[in-house]
């Protein structure tokens, strides 16, 4: 017996599948060809018993030819001239007087992915659409859509978008879904199908006809459609009122959004039906689901945002359990934050400080953030459940309160009492970079209330040279500067100290420029040391009372039942504002100025120093870009990649060669690995007139001749993208021939 996915075995399956004695006994035959099928779909390459499968197809057993049209379909692209002999079979098929068979015949040659094939099933498709059987027009109208991706979406068949218009009459109810289907994907260019007053009536009455995801597909295609007159709006709500009440989610919330979106003049009708499906929204919170249960809060939230008070009496609903997942348990705590009044507000904390404690370090702190949101409008409370949590001496407990202890103060001045007793002796638990940033701004800022807080700086002063994170020392300058005003005999040595390492030793360039800044700001004396340090901050309660300015619901409408709430509208709109472009150039000895689609750039050599214009007919870089690197980091992590490219390099180019030609052509130079790293990279930014950021990655492995060129832009500007990569390169390979 051969081993399994062995040649031998491909080769006696082959014999099988030839043997006539295999091929009279029906119950054989089909047992080896369900063989062939377990092997492809185990990943074994089984294509080169085509031929005698495409022969199995020339049988009346429908379970057979099922499992011959998969195989077919799967080896298709590979072997497209056997493919043709196929072809014939499956035509004859389509005319089988069994409607299983045509069906299934018509669905297989759609899903055959082979140069051609669109001429081959164009008239079996127009003969579906008109066949009697319900499975033969479903298949068909779905075919369309298919045949409609093979020619290309600007050669639309007028005669078929109208044939699958009329065919929205069909009295087969999945037929009238799957034609809305296909005039979708195949009007996609013109913005979709068309729905108008007769369809949206029609639609409206074959509505009890429909299943559950059907009533939900035409909800969501209902959206459209704008009624005349007031009474044709209502008579169109009293028709959509038993929906929502339906045992599925999705068509309750189908239902709720074409209400609110066609009740926008009418905020009582909005409000009674968000009343409505309180009921809905809630089971599916508590539903066994996970995923549903995570969507039905991320919309419980957003609905909350425009009505504070609506879900209040039902806060118990919103409790995590035990079994539940993390990112479940932190949506309903965020959803608790803003059920929070005066009725119960105790009970919300006793949970909340329950999750504190959690077996998971993530969890517990989400909970403490949680209790330190509360904490700005009920501030005696939680200060006093945060500082019974501090006595626990837990590490990730310690930072995070210390972290809600940080932002309370800011937004809550009257807390500062209160909260600046308990940090003493918080410094040998923190560990985190986020908690001793916390920390030492807190004894920077409030450092007069806390009286041994320039000992407590003075440790971490004398820990600078073992401390990790940079972000701490920047701190802890600014925070020993500020104190230094307020306390100036306590933290003169401490300061002198501090600057002298920052300045002398320290090897982080961030670090040092903030200490000779503020060395040389102590020289212009204390006073304007002071102005600048001490200056005064803006209005504590704007930000606080941004945060609580309720939403209109008609503001949020067009994002309910999406991916919007689930992902948050900014990053939603990252996700979706650029698509990922694939530039194809000419090879690299080709002329610039005669590649397709870029622009003919001037390029000089004069004594060893490249000279690149800057400046084209579609791209104008400007030389006024500051963009730091938080700001590079935050933006690149928002944006989607425009184009990669693999770009040939030189391993005896300089660098500094490279960012004085990039500085030429207005290109920032963000960062840049030190020279002989294993994995070079180098960050650029440039910014056209027009305000678009484009953000480069360069990255080269050791060893690599070829150098990886990653670029996003702000704006999906196409024409613009193609001429900044036609830039980039042609630096980099001005570049290179200067040193080769």
């Amino acid at each position: 017996m051969p081993y399994f996915g062995s040649e031998d075995t491909v080769k006696e399956l082959k014999r099988a599948l030839s043997n006539p004695h295999v091929q009279t006994d029906h119950l054989r035959y089909r047992n080896v060809i369900q063989r062939v099928i377990r092997h492809m779909t185990q990943g074994i390459d089984v294509s080169s018993v085509f031929m005698e499968m495409v022969k199995a197809s020339a049988t009346i057993d429908i379970v057979q030819k099922k499992l011959v049209y998969l195989y077919m379909c799967t080896y298709a692209p590979l072997k497209p001239d056997l493919a043709l002999l196929a072809i014939n079979t499956l035509c004859k098929d389509c005319s089988d007087p069994n409607p299983l068979v045509r069906g299934l015949a018509l669905r297989s040659m759609c899903s055959l992915r082979m140069p051609g094939i669109q001429e081959y099933i164009q008239q079996p498709i127009l003969n579906g659409l008109r066949d009697k059987a319900s499975y033969v027009r479903r298949v068909a109208v779905l075919g369309c859509a298919k045949m409609q991706k093979l020619q290309g979406v600007y050669e639309v068949d007028g005669a078929l978008v109208n044939e699958l218009y009329s065919l929205l009459r069909d009295q087969d109810p999945i037929v009238v879904v799957n034609c809305l289907r296909a005039l979708e994907e195949i009007l996609a260019h013109e913005g979709g199908v068309v729905i108008n007053k007769p369809i949206a009536h029609h639609l409206l009455n074959r509505m009890p006809d429909l299943d559950q995801w059907g009533q939900s597909e035409v909800l969501t295609f209902l959206l459209r459609y704008k009624p005349r007159c007031e009474e044709e709006l209502f008579d169109i709500l009293n028709l959509l009122d038993g929906y929502l009440k339906n045992s599925s989610s999705s068509v309750v919330m189908a239902a709720t959004k074409l209400f609110l979106v066609l009740a926008r003049d009418f905020p009582h009708v909005q409000a009674d039906v968000l009343v409505r499906v309180k009921g809905p929204l809630l089971t599916a919170c508590t539903s066994g689901s996970r995923e549903l249960c995570f969507t039905a809060l991320c919309h419980v939230r957003q609905i909350i945002d425009s009505l504070p008070g609506h879900f209040s009496s039902q806060y118990k609903k919103f409790f995590c359990s035990y079994s539940e997942p993390h990112y479940i348990k932190c949506q309903k705590m965020e959803v608790l934050c803003k059920l929070v009044n005066d009725e119960n507000v105790q009970h919300i904390l006793e949970e909340l400080r329950d999750y504190c404690t959690d077996v998971s370090a993530e969890l517990a702190q989400a909970a403490i953030f949680a209790i330190g949101n509360i904490a700005r409008t009920y501030s005696e409370q939680c200060v006093r459940i945060l500082t019974e949590l501090l006595e626990l001496k837990q590490e990730h407990i310690t930072s995070a309160v210390v972290q809600v202890f940080r932002d309370l103060v800011w937004f809550c001045p009257q807390c500062i009492e209160c909260v600046a007793q308990p940090l003493s002796g918080c410094e040998e638990i923190i560990q985190d970079s986020e908690g001793k940033r916390a920390l030492i701004w807190l004894l920077g800022v409030h450092g007069e209330r806390v009286p041994n807080a320039p000992y407590i700086l003075e440790d971490f002063v004398e820990n600078v040279k073992s401390e990790p994170f940079s972000v701490v020392k920047l701190e802890l300058l600014t925070a020993v500067a500020r104190l230094f005003i307020a306390r100036p005999a306590e933290c003169q040595d401490t300061l002198g100290r501090l600057l002298y390492y920052c300045i002398e030793e320290e090897k982080d360039m961030a670090v040092r420029d903030r200490a000779l800044f503020y060395y040389r700001l102590l020289q212009a004396g204390v006073e304007e040391t002071k102005g600048i340090l001490c200056s005064p901050t803006a209005d504590r309660s704007l930000r606080l009372l941004e945060e609580q300015t309720e939403s209109s619901i008609n503001e949020w409408v067009p994002d309910f039942n999406s991916l919007v709430p689930i992902y948050g509208k900014e990053q939603w709109a990252a996700m979706t504002a650029s698509r990922v472009v694939d530039l194809h150039y000419a090879d690299s000895s080709t002329d610039d100025s005669k590649r397709e689609g870029k622009v003919p750039l001037m390029l000089e050599k004069k004594e060893k120093d490249p000279v690149i214009n800057a400046s084209s007919s579609s791209l104008t870089l400007i030389s006024s870009l500051c963009l730091t690197a938080e700001q590079f980091e935050r933006t690149w992590l928002n944006l989607a990649v425009g184009c990669q490219q693999s770009i040939p390099w030189q391993e005896s180019m300089q660098p500094e060669t490279l960012q004085a030609a990039l500085q030429m052509v207005h290109i920032q130079t963000i960062a840049m690995s030190k020279p002989g790293s294993q994995s070079w990279k180098v960050y650029l930014g440039a910014q056209d007139d027009t305000g678009c950021l484009f953000l480069t990655e360069l990255l080269l492995e050791t060893g690599s001749a070829e150098m990886q060129m990653l670029v996003k832009q702000t704006e999906n500007k196409l024409e613009a993208l193609q001429a900044f990569v036609s830039l980039l390169k042609t630096v980099l390979e001005t570049v290179a021939g200067l040193t080769s």
